[in-house]
């Protein structure tokens, strides 16, 4: 089989692929824009021998459970503020656990990382075509 054509199957087959991955991303995001619970946060900091940088946010769901999530290594590139301040937290009433934080920056960040990966991938198919 032709090189090229290879290089550009897969660079399609990717592209589609990460273009899916962030119309889905978008979709949760205004799911939770739409219906989503918006209750109060706390960062606290992480235990010593956790060697991941950033907080972690403590909150509580409708039923009054006390949750933890974790906003991930770019926690402070998306808005997250500085041990013991308070940040806003949205989540589904019916999926607490996959709460997410309420900021623009961090509901919309994975859907423009899966974009420019799928803008890369369907350039490098057009660059292997051309």
């Amino acid at each position: 089989m032709d090189r090229e054509l290879v290089l550009a199957a897969l660079g399609t087959g990717f592209g589609l692929g990460c273009l899916l991955l962030a119309v889905r991303a978008v979709l949760t995001a205004v799911r939770l824009w739409t219906r989503g619970l918006r209750v109060k946060g706390q960062v606290v900091g992480r235990a010593p021998a956790d060697r991941r940088h950033g907080g972690l946010v403590l909150f509580s769901d409708h039923l009054g459970r006390e949750l933890v999530l974790d906003p991930g290594a770019y926690a402070p590139l998306c808005g997250l503020p500085p041990v013991g301040h308070s940040v806003p937290v949205v989540y589904v009433r019916e999926r607490p656990t996959a709460a997410r934080l309420w900021t623009v920056r961090h509901l919309l960040a994975p859907a423009f990382g899966w974009f420019l990966s799928s803008t890369v991938a369907f350039g490098t198919a057009a660059a292997a075509t051309a």
